[in-house]
């Protein structure tokens, strides 16, 4: 099966042209090698699949007849992801959350909520 094809149907995009252009972009590796969409996948392979900024490993256990639901995705790939990914991602969006250079652009809904929490305690 095509690699483009696989990933969507073990559900990692939502569209098979999405998968595709991930993967023309250099985003998914097989067995360490960049490839092309049309590249086929066998059981065994080893997938980096990088998206929303997390390198997600997988291996591929077996080929799927068409996509699958999200419950049977396990029997077709095994994840193995270290953990630190996820706490690396985690830590980027907080960090993001909390961090806004003071003067840009409008207060949030949360800044404005947390400006008037403030005003009155002081009364």
């Amino acid at each position: 099966m095509r690699i483009d094809k696989y990933l969507w149907c073990i559900r990692y995009y939502k569209t098979r042209n999405v998968a595709a252009i991930a993967v023309k972009k250099g985003q998914v590796r097989v067995n360490g090698a960049v490839v092309k969409p049309s590249r086929e996948v066998y059981p065994m392979d080893k997938l980096l699949v990088r998206k929303n900024q997390i390198e997600y490993q997988l291996t591929v256990l077996d080929i799927p007849e068409s996509r699958v639901g999200a419950k049977l995705v396990d029997i077709y790939r095994k994840d193995t992801t270290p953990k630190e990914a996820f706490e690396h991602s985690d830590l980027l969006k907080s960090a993001k959350d909390h961090y806004r250079k003071k003067g840009l652009g409008r207060p949030t809904k949360k800044d404005r909520r947390d400006i008037d929490e403030y005003f009155d305690e002081s009364e």
